[in-house]
């Protein structure tokens, strides 16, 4: 059985006290590795290394930064099949989703933000006949950055590249429910002689390897994705401590539905948006809001859809939904289905475990999951479930449809479903969230900003508002 290994200061070590996690495969419920329980210790060992590197790298070249980034993602694209199968097994996902979308993305991010790096603008101001201002933009130092299990080396990548892309040194933590990718990456980074001490990647609880991370006075900027509660308490431990905080936390999506939508589009993109990844992605829609007059007409052309989903083993390529990551998330999800239920819900498909057959009787698989007749202010409604369950509910009006959306703490996308332009722009100024996608979802520029309203999160990511996170800006006035 392997044993990953934390990588530090450009070698794969040992978590300091020897102590290791279960890891497991989710697609048969089985222990098939073992993660590193790394603590203060073994943060403390790669913040030495950061610190101890970050001299150079942070006043390296531009474009010879840009270099070893782009030489890292190469490599992770000549292994693109390896990776994938490995993201399959240890996160449950299928595989044909982590070949087209969990590591190609991981490749693009490399590969953005690297070469972004060398176009990140500088700004001058001129006061006539006074003095000239100009904004330099320093690394902000060392970086923390802890990543989730839903999209494993994506959102990891899209933490880390621009870190290292401005100049920072890294800190890193991959979720220990999902650690495999990142340990894989790290083997990369020994392979092409990556810069010691630049990028350290230390696996472990977040309660222990995690909260060292966010406690330690030389990490000076924390880029966390995760849930809510976690966020909170992460905040409480850094801002008095004056970090630069980026946080994108949880999500309870609104899925807006006009009669004058593009039906056949709107239905197919709407079976993916809820379900895609097992419903396991923060920006999945979990309320659909669907106008009374085509409420029922909807509701039963997408059950009927639903039903037809396979869920089975992520190495099938005909299954659509594959396991559950982990069975504290299984039971998590499931007993949400039973909340509904004493919430007055209406199970119109799904909403049981799944017991697959022969190596995968164990695995941990639930039903896509619709329901019906709750409540807005329902818990089931109101709390994020991250899993493959979804509710209907119908309004009336624009405005009606609009106060359904936003009801909620939570503010991280709206997807909004009309041909109407005037509608759409009205709406999309109107709805509290922080992506809207009209028409579309999970349509993503890399230029732009990602992020939440409300409770879901603080600050942005994407494009420059990352370099920007990760660099202090700096003015100099030049007195003429």
């Amino acid at each position: 059985m392997e044993k990953i290994q934390n990588y530090i200061d450009g070698a794969l070590v040992a978590p300091a006290k020897g102590s290791y996690i279960d890891n497991y495969d989710p697609s048969i419920g089985k222990v098939y590795s073992l993660i590193p329980d790394s603590d203060e210790k073994d943060v403390k060992k790669a913040v030495e290394a950061a610190k101890k590197a970050f001299p150079e790298w942070s006043t390296m070249r531009k474009d010879d930064r840009a270099q070893w980034i782009l030489r890292l993602a190469d490599k992770l694209e000549e292994k693109l099949e390896e990776f994938a199968v490995a993201e399959s097994i240890d996160n449950g996902k299928p595989l044909w989703l982590s070949r087209s979308v969990d590591i190609p993305r991981a490749v693009s991010n490399l590969r953005f933000f690297a070469t972004g790096i060398m176009h990140f603008p500088s700004e001058a101001h001129n006061m006539e006949g006074k003095a000239i201002n100009y904004t330099l933009r320093d690394p902000v130092g060392i970086a923390g950055c802890i990543s989730p299990w839903n999209l494993p080396l994506y959102l990891f990548t899209w933490k880390v590249a621009p870190a290292l892309a401005a100049g920072c040194c890294v800190v890193s933590k991959p979720s220990e429910i999902t650690p495999m990718t990142a340990y894989m990456l790290s083997k990369l980074c020994v392979e092409i002689g990556f810069p010691k001490g630049v990028f350290n990647i230390v696996h472990g609880y977040g309660y222990k390897a995690g909260s060292a991370i966010v406690s330690h006075p030389e990490i000076k900027a924390i880029s966390f994705t995760g849930g809510t509660v976690t966020g909170k308490a992460i905040a409480s431990t850094a801002a008095p401590m004056f970090k630069k905080l980026s946080l994108e936390l949880g999500g309870k999506n609104p899925v807006v539905i006009f009669p004058d939508c593009n039906w056949e589009k709107m239905m197919k993109t709407t079976i993916d948006s809820s379900f895609s990844n097992q419903g396991e992605i923060c920006l999945c829609g979990s309320r659909i809001l669907i106008e009374k007059s085509i409420y029922n007409k909807f509701r039963d052309e997408f059950v009927a859809k639903v039903k037809a989903l396979k869920v089975g083993p992520p190495m099938e390529e005909k299954s659509k939904l594959g396991a559950i990551v982990s069975k504290n998330h299984f039971e998590k999800v499931l007993s949400y289905i039973e909340l509904a239920k004493d919430e007055g819900g209406t199970i119109l498909c799904g909403g049981n475990a799944i017991k697959m057959t022969g190596d995968h009787s164990d695995g941990w698989y639930i039903e896509p999951t619709v329901i019906e007749g709750l409540p807005q202010d329902c818990r089931t409604n109101m709390e994020e479930i991250f899993g493959p369950v979804v509710t209907l509910q119908p309004f009336e009006t624009e405005e009606q449809a609009l106060e359904l959306a936003n009801a909620t703490e939570y503010g991280l996308t709206s997807m909004l479903w009309t041909e109407n332009l005037t509608r759409a722009h009205k709406m999309a100024i109107e709805f509290r969230s922080g992506i809207v996608w009209i028409n579309c979802w999970l349509l993503r520029d890399l230029r732009t900003p990602f992020g939440g309203m409300k409770n879901s999160g603080v600050g942005r990511e994407g494009g420059w508002e990352a370099l920007r996170f990760f660099t202090e800006a700096k003015n100099v006035c030049i007195k003429l």
